[in-house]
């Protein structure tokens, strides 16, 4: 299989500094994503670090596959699946250590999103509401959970997803990095089919265009990149109240794959 990427993150219409940071690693197919709060630019100083110490933890471990993991290993996962839950928990502990060293910084955090492509399966990691969503056959799935008060509420039927969509209380999180010394972070993996789009997002997104516009978007517009652009731009159409930021990835055939040997050898014997 071959990956098309496309990335895009914007400030928006309402904020005056982006607080959204993401990394997309080529070589590893690693792709991070992090919103970062905490006002007075410690958001940013959050999501850049998350960012980058998941990239680093994951770089060395392929390396170094002897290298420690934070935290008892998975037996029902991949080890690519245990070394990003890994990464994200690092990530954890250098926001919390460095929130701790400085008065200013203290409260700030970050949500974190990170999806891990090793063959024909990606492992995916979250802390807080930065999503991850899978388009197959023209459904758009969300594969992440949102660890948010709404959601919450949501899940337990005490609210609607309309109620929940008009809450005031959307950006109060439930779990969120850098927040407190441990955190609990989810990781599971899918696998992924020629075909498939790989979608991971911050709010400022999913707030701004419904999933079905979302999914749209993936299905009709022509590359990765394409697909990115335009949904920032629905964002910032829609009023683009928050920072906005898009990784796309698209899962197409291999050149010179099977099917296309065959396609060649007809068009050539006809």
């Amino acid at each position: 299989m071959r990956l098309e990427i496309g990335a895009r993150t914007d400030v928006g219409r309402v904020r005056k500094n982006n607080e959204d940071c993401y990394q997309v690693d080529p070589a590893l197919n690693l792709f991070v994503l992090s919103d970062g709060m905490g006002g007075q630019a410690h958001g940013e100083v959050a999501s850049s670090l998350a960012v980058a110490t998941v990239v680093e933890h994951c770089r060395a471990a392929e390396n170094n596959r002897a290298a420690p993991t934070f935290e008892e290993r998975r037996p029902d996962v991949s080890e690519h699946t245990n070394r990003l839950a890994s990464a994200v928990r690092l990530a954890n502990r250098k926001v919390f250590d460095a929130a701790g060293s400085d008065p200013s910084r203290r409260g700030m955090g970050a949500t974190l999103v990170a999806g891990w492509i090793d063959g024909k399966r990606v492992s995916v990691a979250n802390v807080g509401d930065s999503r991850a969503y899978l388009l197959r056959a023209g459904t758009l799935d969300q594969l992440t959970m949102d660890h948010s008060l709404v959601a919450e509420k949501v899940r337990s039927g005490m609210l609607t997803p309309q109620q929940a969509e008009e809450s005031n209380l959307q950006s109060v999180l439930t779990r969120a990095i850098g927040t407190s010394e441990v955190v609990e972070v989810d990781a599971d993996e899918q696998r992924l089919i020629e075909g498939d789009t790989f979608l991971l997002c911050s709010d400022g997104l999913t707030r701004m265009v419904t999933v079905p516009e979302i999914g749209s978007t993936l299905l009709t517009t022509p590359t990765a990149q394409a697909a990115a652009d335009r949904l920032v731009e629905l964002a910032n159409e829609y009023g683009g109240v928050d920072n906005v930021s898009v990784i796309v990835v698209r899962v197409t055939r291999n050149p010179g794959g099977v099917l296309d040997r065959l396609k060649f050898w007809k068009r050539n014997s006809e």
